[in-house]
């Protein structure tokens, strides 16, 4: 399993009033299972269930606010 690091100043703002994080198929890979995890105050780490979409060859998270986390997945 590999992860990528993200910070709340990385989402941006969408048309949706929802804050996204984009990832390419490359970077994260084709039918990768893919599990998000936001950090606590304490520096542990909670599973959440984000809004994970596809669109051509990108890969969008969705969340209501911004925050600091991880995405894992397999590739």
């Amino acid at each position: 399993m590999l992860n990528k690091n993200f910070t709340k100043a990385e989402f941006v703002l969408n048309n949706e009033n929802q804050y996204q994080l984009e990832y390419s198929i490359e970077e994260i890979g084709q039918g990768s299972n893919l599990t998000i995890e936001r950090k606590k105050e304490n520096g542990e780490f909670e599973t959440i269930q984000a809004i994970i979409t596809r669109l051509n060859d990108r890969i969008f998270i969705k969340w209501s606010e911004p925050f600091d986390g991880r995405l894992i997945f397999e590739n």
